[in-house]
C-alpha cells in the first residue's frame, strides 16, 4: 500500500522554494489557522518562527535542489480540522503577508486540498 502524502508542492512552489532557500538559507512553513492570513502557509527561515506545543509536524518537504528537507508545521487546532485532507502548496500572484518571505516577489504561497479516504 503506497502512502499518500500529507503534503505536497506544485512545480511551481518547489521553484520559488529554490529561489528563497538561496537568498534565504533553510527554510521552514507555518500554517496557523488565525486571522489576515493565517490561513495561508507562511514561509520563515528555518527556526525563525518559534514552534511548541500546540504545532503538529505535518512533513520534512524533499526539494530538489535544496540540500535539507523543508519543515511544514501546522497549528494543532488547524490540523483537527484539516486532518483528513492532503495539503497542495501552491503560488500565485499577489500579494500576501508581509511576514512571509516570498511577500516581495509578488506571488502568495496557498494552499489547496484533497480529500484523504479512510
Amino acid at each position: 500500500m503506497d502512502v499518500v502524502p500529507r503534503v505536497e508542492l506544485t512545480p511551481a512552489a518547489a521553484e520559488l522554494l529554490r529561489s528563497l532557500r538561496s537568498r534565504h538559507g533553510p527554510l521552514m512553513f507555518h500554517q496557523s489557522g488565525g486571522c489576515c492570513d493565517g490561513s495561508a502557509p507562511m514561509c520563515y527561515p528555518e527556526g525563525e518562527f518559534r514552534t511548541g506545543g500546540s504545532d503538529v509536524l505535518l512533513a520534512e518537504l524533499e526539494v530538489e535542489g535544496v540540500e535539507e528537507p523543508v519543515s511544514f508545521w501546522m497549528s494543532r487546532s488547524q490540523f483537527e480540522l484539516w486532518s483528513h485532507t492532503r495539503l497542495i502548496v501552491d503560488v500565485v500572484a499577489g500579494r500576501g503577508s508581509g511576514f512571509s518571505l516570498e511577500a516581495p516577489e509578488g506571488v502568495r504561497f496557498l494552499i489547496r486540498s484533497r480529500v484523504v479516504g479512510a
